[in-house]
């Protein structure tokens, strides 16, 4: 299987006609307000706009930056616990930044801070400036021409999967249909349309936007390869890319273009698109624009700052995330804070805080149209009940409240088999046939799950060879490669309730030193212990797959001394692991 990189549609090094960086003046601080700045940490807010920013001074020295946390968009506050006044704390996850080097401390090793440029203005005041790069999507721009109706439509079939028509061509996105994502963790919350294989069968190309299972279901494109193995499919040219493991999946697809970021990738005169990467992890998310006769689409997915937050404004049709619980923060874990109270109403406030962040960039974007989508999956599966009941999710129609309270933005909650017609929509949004939803009488939500097939594969690993010999963990850990890091970790293999597998395996590894002691070492160590069930744990090792499907999964129990999120050690497992799994064959020749 070939997996095709399309290069750039305009000469290596090129410069494209009439796009240049621009600088925007946020925030203008007077001479008075110069003078009353202080040594150390300074809050300022640009009072028009209502956006806040930190700055820096030390004596003649300025550094600046927009008040707002890089990982999920908290706001930072000061950090009485910093003797030094140099960082600040974010009011989400409580992330730290030192503003007089503008990296984060905690956790460290993470991210650095987007700098404001400072500059003295001819009254001796202060401008805050931002360069922006030119935004990639005004290359070549086209004016939107009339649409007939029935040109374009958009078919919502479940989670992030939409199916475009556009003219005479059909569209795919992120095909998740059947089957779990993230081990036996997440199941569809919706029931696709009874079409839906049939709908991707017809695709002329497929978008998929990263490699997280509920976006790259190898399920699915097993189904959609039985008939089709030559499907186009195009995925961003991420760091990590998104089909590393398609060799493995067994499913056998024969057409898969990596395109780079910020390129108009044409497919006919009149239907052209990009995709562009994700400002917080942009070595694996991607988002994407499709635009048609000039009109545009954008998807966000599950990006965090999708390109950074420099998106197009005003497009015809905007959808993203919204739901909030897609991580196994903070339900998996216990001890400490960790109450059943502390985690239920950390939950509520986070989860509205998402709502208020996606309301507010759906204000600031003005999109004709606005869909929440990507967001609907349950925790069907009966041992799971518990994650289900506390893992609390935002109501789409709730989002779409908020967001008409604050714009004129149209809003759509889509549910499967429901079709936008864009053309109506554009002309007289108040027309019936603008969304067809699905007949009456036609099954929304799903009521059963087929676990068996796919239990069964976990359950496979359990009694692997592999297994019997202890010396797995050794070659395992160092396979997978991550070391001098004062971590100690404890394993513990667990049944369905999280109780000591009996005969599964309990071990301490010292990551300082890639060492697996019988006791915790002497020195002074953060230390963490991760419960898993058997089944996914062992499933995980076998296939040299990412910690993904423990983690988001809700496939384990956590607790933390101190309570410190390790971001070098969870971002190497859950991204950074070698791209080729365990060679247990040649384990299995030197253990014999």
């Amino acid at each position: 299987m070939d997996i095709e990189r399309r290069g750039e549609n305009s000469p290596s090094g090129a410069t494209r006609p009439g796009i240049e960086q621009t600088t925007e003046i946020l925030l203008c601080l007077s001479p008075a307000e110069v003078a009353n700045l202080k040594e150390g940490i300074n809050f300022v807010r640009n009072k028009s706009t209502g956006k806040d920013y930190i700055l820096y001074k030390s004596k003649s020295h300025l550094r600046a930056c927009k008040n707002m946390c890089k990982h999920q968009g908290g706001l930072f506050i000061k950090d009485i616990e910093d003797l030094d006044g140099r960082s600040v704390r974010c009011t989400k996850h409580n992330w730290k930044l030192d503003v007089s080097t503008m990296k984060y401390i905690n956790p460290p090793g993470s991210f650095c801070q987007d700098e404001l440029v400072v500059e003295k203005n001819e009254e001796n005041g202060l401008l805050f400036l931002e360069l922006n790069p030119p935004n990639p999507w005004d290359s070549e721009p086209r004016s939107p021409e009339d649409l007939a109706f029935g040109e374009v439509q958009i078919t919502y079939l479940t989670h992030a999967c939409m199916d475009l028509r556009l003219g005479d061509k059909r569209m795919v996105f992120d095909p998740w249909l059947i089957g779990p994502a993230f081990a036996r963790g997440w199941w569809l919350l919706h029931e696709p349309p009874s079409d839906w294989l049939e709908r991707l069968y017809q695709a002329d190309l497929i978008y998929i936007s990263h490699m997280h299972s509920d976006h790259l279901s190898y399920p699915t494109l097993k189904k959609v390869a039985g008939r089709r193995p030559d499907i186009p499919i195009y995925v961003g040219n991420t760091e990590r890319p998104v089909f590393w493991n398609l060799k493995r999946s067994g499913v056998q697809l024969t057409n898969i273009n990596v395109v780079p970021f910020g390129i108009w990738q044409q497919v006919d005169k009149n239907l052209r698109f990009m995709i562009l990467m994700d400002g917080v992890h942009p070595e694996m998310d991607t988002c994407i624009i499709v635009e048609y006769k000039g009109h545009k689409i954008l998807n966000t997915v599950d990006c965090t700052r999708p390109n950074g937050g420099r998106l197009p404004m005003k497009v015809d049709l905007m959808m993203s995330d919204f739901a909030g619980g897609a991580s196994g923060f903070p339900m998996t874990f216990s001890g400490g804070k960790f109450t059943e109270e502390w985690k239920a109403q950390f939950i509520k406030t986070e989860r509205k805080k998402l709502l208020n962040y996606k309301a507010r960039l759906v204000k600031d974007l003005q999109p004709r149209i606005y869909c929440p989508f990507a967001g609907y999956f349950v925790e069907s599966h009966p041992s799971d009940k518990y994650i289900k009941e506390t893992n609390i999710k935002n109501d789409p129609n709730e989002l779409n409240n908020l967001i008409k309270k604050n714009s004129d933005v149209l809003t759509w909650t889509p549910r499967p088999g429901a079709t936008l017609d864009l053309g109506r929509m554009l002309k007289d949004p108040t027309d019936r046939k603008g969304i067809i939803e699905p007949p009456e009488g036609t099954k929304i939500y799903k009521d059963s799950w087929d676990f068996g097939p796919y239990l069964r594969i976990l359950n496979a690993a359990v009694g692997d060879e592999i297994f019997r010999h202890s010396c797995w963990i050794k070659e395992y850990f160092t396979w997978a490669g991550f070391k001098d890091y004062n971590l100690v970790v404890r394993m513990i293999e667990t049944d369905e309730d999280f109780n000591p597998f009996p005969g599964g395996y309990d071990y301490l590894v010292d990551f300082l030193d890639l060492s697996f002691p019988k006791e915790r070492p002497s020195r002074e160590h953060p230390y963490e212990e991760i419960r898993s069930r058997v089944d996914v744990i062992r499933h995980v090792v076998k296939h040299g797959l990412l910690w993904d499907d423990l983690y988001i999964g809700f496939q384990t129990r956590l607790q933390r001394d101190p309570d410190v999120y390790h971001h070098l050690f969870w971002n190497h497992f859950q991204i950074k692991l070698p791209l080729t799994p365990p060679n247990w064959k040649s384990f299995l020749m030197y253990c014999g």
